[in-house]
């Protein structure tokens, strides 16, 4: 019986999956900023003197959340078209 075939599907769907799951992380950093928006929002509200303070500090916040959905891009991206190939190569 020849098992490179049988490696080679177990190789694909574990790339597959493991894509799934790295690209689902990109709802944490859009429920995250969501957040802290309509805090900043309600904060500004409060005190409208204080804009600036509360936008800058958002808007870094929100773009560091932002690079947790960026590497889960990256990392599903990389499953897909990059590691099946070399699977591949290795499996023969």
């Amino acid at each position: 019986m020849d098992f490179t075939v049988l490696a080679k599907g177990i190789a694909l769907a574990g790339c597959g999956i493991g894509a799934g799951c790295a690209l689902i992380a990109g709802i944490g950093p859009g429920i995250g900023e969501g957040r802290a928006v309509a805090s900043a929002l309600d904060a500004i509200g409060r005190q409208p003197e204080c804009k600036g303070d509360v936008t800058s500090t958002m808007l870094l916040g929100c773009a560091i959340a932002e690079t947790t959905g960026i590497y889960g891009f990256v990392t599903g991206l990389l499953l897909i078209f990059v590691a099946p190939n070399t699977f591949m190569g290795l499996l023969g």
